[in-house]
C-alpha cells in the first residue's frame, strides 16, 4: 500500500510539471471580411467550441484570444447574415488569420424562396411571370403564358403553334434563352414554335428591347429568359405534380418534378411532362386534323457552393403537331373559296388522329457550366451547350409516299461562353464575355421535295462589355457595347426560271458553281459585321415613384429564311421565296417607364420608339398552283420602318379581399419607303380583371377577366387577281383584310388545402365563356376557319 502512495504522488508530480510547462501564452487573431470587397463584417461571433471562449469582432471586423495553450482549436465564424464557417487550426504560435464570409449567403437563400431574382436587369422594361402563372400553362405553351404580359401578343398557326410578338416584333428578332443557352431551332418560320416545355421553367423574366447584351446583340425585339427552377443549398426533397383535363380538344396532361440538394452543395433534379390532345373546337364546327402529342423530359445535376460549382443539363422536346386540313387546297378555285367562306371545306368528326399535313419535331439540349470565385475580384464562368433539332413537315402526297416528310431538316449547334464578373464593389459591377459557336444544317435529300432551307454552315464569334454603376439616391446607370461576327456557306439549287426572273443572273452568276440543266448549284457566302450597344438609367424620386430610360442600338444579320427560302412552307401553307440581296437590320430604340407604387394603386407606363433600317418583312405577292395544290407565294422583302407604342399596367386594391387591374397595349408600325403600314401588326388590346382573394378559405381566388381586341384598320393591301381556270375569269384574293374586332370573357378559380404533408390546390379556368365566335389577325390560319371556342380546364397541383 505504501508503495502504491508513493507511485501515486510521483505521477502526480510528473503530471503538474508537464501541465505547468505547457505554454498558454499564443494568441490567436485575425481579420472576418466579406469574400466580395474584403470589407470587415462587425460583430461577427468567433467561438472556440472546444474550448467554450467567445470573440466578436469591432469596427474593423477584427478579433483577438490571448492565453490561449498550444494545441487544435476548432472555431466556428458567423454572422446574421452570412453562412456559417467551421475552421480547424493548430495553434503553436502566435496566430493571425483571415477568414471571409460571404455577406449576401442569407440574402440569396431568402430570394430563391421567393423566386424574385429573375429580374435580369435593372434599366430596362423587364417582366418577371410568377411561378403561379407558369403553373396555370402547364398544358400550354410559352407563348401563350408571355401573352399575360403588356405589350406582349402572339403570332399563331392554329392554337398549338405560338410564337411570340414583343411591341410588333417577333421570330429571329426575339431571343429565347433556355438555361443560359440561346435556343436554336430552326425559329425563321412564323410557324415554327419556340421548342420549349414551359414545365421546365422554374422563373420566366421578359425584356423588351436589344438591352440584354450578354444574350445577343441582334434581338431587336426583347429577350425571353428561361431558367429551371433555383437550388437551395441545404438538405430537402421536394417536387411537384400538376394534372391537367380540359374539354376543349379533350386535352389531357400531366406534369411531375422532384428535386434533391444537399446542404454540402450536391444536388439532382428531374422532370417529365406529357401531353395529348385531338381535334380542337370552334365555336360552330370542328377543327379537323389539330391534335397534339408532346413529350419533354429534363435533367439536372451539379454542384453548387458560393465559391464555386458546376452544373450539368440536358433536356428534350418531341413534338408532333396536326395542322388544319382545311388549310391544304387542291387548286386555286378551291383556294379563293376557302379565303372567302365563312366555314373551312374539310370538317370532319373529332378524332385524336394526326394525319397529314403536321410537323413532327424534336429538340435535345446539352449544357455543361462551371463557374469559380475569385475573392475580391468577381465570378468566372466557362460554358459549353449542344443542340440538336431535327424538324419533319409532312404534307398530303400521293404515290404512296404520305409517310415520307417533305421537309426534314436537321440543325446541329455547337457553341462555347466564358465571361468574367467583376462584382467586388457592388456599386460598380463590371461584366466581360466572348462566344463562338459552329451551326450546321443538313435537309435530307430523300424527302423527294427541293429543299426550302439548303444545307449550310455557320460560325459566329461574340464579344461584349457591360457596366452597372449605382450613384446617389438610387440612380442607376448602365451601358454595355457588343460585336457580332457570322459567316455562313450554303450549298443552294436554284431553278433556272426562279434565278432569272429574280434577276440572279446579273448579280450572283460567280456564285455559280454547276449546271444540272434546269438548275444551278450555288455556293452562296455571307459575312457579317455586327455593333450593338446600350445605355441605360434608372431613378427612384421617392418610395412611390420610379423612371427608367433605354437607348439601345442592335444590328441582326439575315436569317437562312430570309436569304434561301425557295418553296413550299407547308405548315404556312404558302410559298416562301428568300432573297440573297436581303441586307443586315439595324435597330435604334428608346423607351421610358414610369412606374408609380403606394399601397393600394400600382402603375406602370411603358413607351417606346423604334427606328429599323432596312427592316426585313414577308408579305404575300400572288399565287402559285404547284403539284401539291394552290398556294399564296409570300416574298421576303426590306424597307426602312418605325414603331411605336404605349404598354399600361395598372392595379387598384379595392380592400383585403376586392382588386381590380387593367393592362393594355397599342402599337403603330410604318413602312416609311412605301408609305403605308406594316404588315401584321398586333391591334389595341385591353384586358381587364377583377379579383376576388380570401386567404382565410384555403387561399382561395376567384378572377373575371374581359379580353378586347380591336379590329387592325391600319394594315398594307396586298390583295391580288389570280387567274382561275375552272371559270375562265381573274379573280380577286383578299389576303389583307383584317377580321372584326372580338371581346372574350373567361373565368377562373381555385383554392389550397393541405393533405398530411402534401399542398393540394384545385382550379378550374373556362376561357371564352360566351362561345365566341372570331379570329385573330395574327393567326395564319385565319384566312381559313375560326379561333377556338369554348373550353373548360380543370387543374389539380400537388406540392411535396
Amino acid at each position: 500500500m505504501k508503495f502504491n502512495h508513493y507511485f501515486l504522488i510521483v505521477l502526480l508530480f510528473f503530471l503538474s510539471n508537464s501541465i505547468i510547462g505547457q505554454k498558454c501564452t499564443y494568441t490567436f487573431s485575425g481579420l472576418v471580411e466579406d469574400f466580395h470587397d474584403k470589407s470587415p463584417i462587425i460583430d461577427a461571433t468567433v467561438y472556440i467550441k472546444n474550448l467554450n471562449r467567445y470573440a466578436a469582432t469591432d469596427l474593423d471586423g477584427k478579433f483577438k484570444f490571448k492565453n490561449l495553450c498550444s494545441g487544435k482549436l476548432i472555431i466556428e465564424v458567423s454572422h446574421v447574415a452570412c453562412d456559417t464557417q467551421i475552421i480547424e487550426i493548430n495553434l503553436t504560435k502566435n496566430t493571425f488569420k483571415i477568414i471571409d464570409l460571404e455577406h449576401h449567403i442569407e440574402e440569396l437563400k431568402e430570394v430563391q424562396v421567393k423566386s424574385s431574382n429573375g429580374i435580369k436587369t435593372k434599366t430596362s422594361q423587364e417582366t418577371l411571370i410568377k411561378e403561379s402563372t407558369i403553373d396555370a400553362y402547364s398544358n400550354s405553351s410559352l407563348g401563350d403564358a408571355l401573352k399575360e404580359v403588356s405589350g406582349v401578343s402572339s403570332l399563331n398557326t392554329g392554337n398549338a403553334i405560338v410564337k411570340p410578338i414583343i411591341n410588333g416584333l417577333h421570330s429571329s428578332r426575339v431571343l429565347i434563352s433556355v438555361n443560359n443557352v440561346r435556343l436554336q431551332d430552326q425559329d425563321w418560320g412564323i410557324e415554327h414554335a419556340p421548342n420549349i416545355d414551359i414545365n421546365a421553367a422554374g422563373s420566366i423574366s421578359l425584356i423588351k428591347g436589344a438591352s440584354a447584351l450578354e444574350y445577343a446583340g441582334d434581338a431587336i425585339g426583347g429577350v425571353v429568359v428561361v431558367n429551371p427552377a433555383k437550388i437551395i443549398v441545404k438538405d430537402s426533397l421536394h417536387g411537384k405534380t400538376i394534372l391537367s383535363q380540359q374539354t376543349n380538344g379533350s386535352l389531357t396532361s400531366v406534369s411531375t418534378s422532384i428535386n434533391k440538394s444537399f446542404e454540402k452543395g450536391w444536388f439532382v433534379n428531374g422532370q417529365a411532362s406529357l401531353k395529348r390532345a385531338g381535334d380542337f373546337e370552334a365555336p360552330d364546327y370542328n377543327l379537323t386534323n389539330t391534335g397534339l402529342k408532346s413529350l419533354g423530359l429534363s435533367f439536372n445535376t451539379g454542384f453548387k457552393r458560393f465559391d464555386k460549382g458546376y452544373d450539368i443539363y440536358y433536356s428534350y422536346l418531341s413534338n408532333e403537331i396536326g395542322i388544319l386540313r382545311a388549310a391544304h387546297i387542291g387548286n386555286t378555285a378551291d383556294l379563293i373559296r376557302a379565303i372567302n367562306n365563312d366555314i373551312p371545306l374539310v370538317i370532319k368528326d373529332f378524332s385524336y388522329d394526326i394525319n397529314n399535313p403536321k410537323q413532327d419535331v424534336t429538340h435535345q439540349l446539352f449544357k455543361a457550366n462551371f463557374y469559380k470565385r475569385f475573392k475580391g475580384l468577381g465570378k468566372l464562368s466557362l460554358q459549353y451547350d449542344f443542340q440538336h433539332n431535327q424538324r419533319k413537315e409532312f404534307d398530303i402526297r400521293r404515290g404512296g409516299r404520305s409517310n415520307i416528310a417533305a421537309t426534314d431538316l436537321t440543325l446541329k449547334t455547337h457553341n462555347v461562353k466564358a465571361d468574367m464578373k467583376f462584382d467586388a464593389n457592388p456599386n460598380k459591377i463590371f461584366k466581360i464575355g466572348i462566344s463562338g459557336g459552329y451551326q450546321n444544317n443538313f435537309p435530307d435529300p430523300e424527302t423527294g421535295v427541293r429543299r426550302l432551307i439548303p444545307d449550310y454552315d455557320k460560325y459566329n464569334v461574340g464579344v461584349y462589355t457591360i457596366s452597372e454603376l449605382i450613384f446617389f439616391n438610387g440612380l442607376i446607370f448602365s451601358s454595355g457595347i457588343r460585336y457580332d461576327f457570322n459567316h455562313i456557306n450554303a450549298k443552294k439549287f436554284y431553278l433556272k426560271s426562279r434565278w432569272n426572273s429574280l434577276n440572279y443572273d446579273q448579280d450572283f452568276n460567280s456564285i455559280i458553281i454547276d449546271d444540272r440543266g434546269s438548275q444551278f448549284l450555288t455556293n452562296p457566302t455571307f459575312n457579317y459585321h455586327n455593333i450593338s450597344a446600350s445605355v441605360g438609367l434608372s431613378y427612384e424620386f421617392n418610395q412611390k415613384n420610379s423612371l427608367l430610360f433605354n437607348y439601345g442600338l442592335s444590328n441582326r444579320a439575315p436569317n437562312p429564311a430570309e436569304l434561301f427560302s425557295d418553296g413550299l412552307h407547308h405548315s404556312a401553307a404558302r410559298i416562301e421565296l428568300g432573297d440573297l440581296r436581303i441586307r443586315p437590320e439595324s435597330s435604334h430604340r428608346i423607351s421610358t417607364t414610369y412606374k408609380f407604387t403606394s399601397e393600394k394603386f400600382k402603375a406602370s407606363i411603358e413607351g417606346f420608339y423604334n427606328f429599323i433600317d432596312d427592316f426585313i418583312y414577308i408579305e404575300p405577292t400572288t399565287s402559285e398552283t404547284t403539284i401539291r395544290g394552290a398556294f399564296v407565294v409570300w416574298s421576303y422583302k426590306q424597307t426602312k420602318a418605325n414603331l411605336f407604342g404605349l404598354d399600361t399596367d395598372l392595379s387598384y386594391q379595392i380592400n383585403d379581399n376586392f382588386l381590380i387591374r387593367n393592362k393594355s397595349s397599342y402599337i403603330k408600325g410604318d413602312d416609311l419607303t412605301n408609305d403605308r403600314p406594316l404588315i401584321d401588326i398586333p391591334a389595341f388590346k385591353t384586358v381587364s380583371n377583377l379579383q376576388f382573394n380570401k386567404k382565410e378559405w384555403n387561399n382561395f381566388f376567384a378572377n373575371l377577366e374581359s379580353e378586347f381586341n380591336a379590329r387592325q384598320t391600319l394594315f398594307p393591301n396586298n390583295n391580288f387577281t389570280t387567274f382561275v381556270a375552272t371559270s375562265n375569269t381573274n379573280e380577286l384574293v383578299d389576303i389583307s383584310t383584317p377580321p372584326d374586332a372580338y371581346h372574350l370573357l373567361n373565368f377562373s378559380s381555385g383554392f389550397e388545402f393541405k393533405l398530411s404533408k402534401t399542398k393540394v390546390g384545385i382550379n378550374l379556368f373556362v376561357n371564352n365563356i360566351l362561345d365566341t365566335s372570331y379570329r385573330n389577325y395574327l393567326n395564319q390560319l385565319r384566312f381559313f376557319a375560326d379561333d377556338l371556342g369554348r373550353n373548360f380546364k380543370i387543374q389539380l397541383k400537388l406540392n411535396y
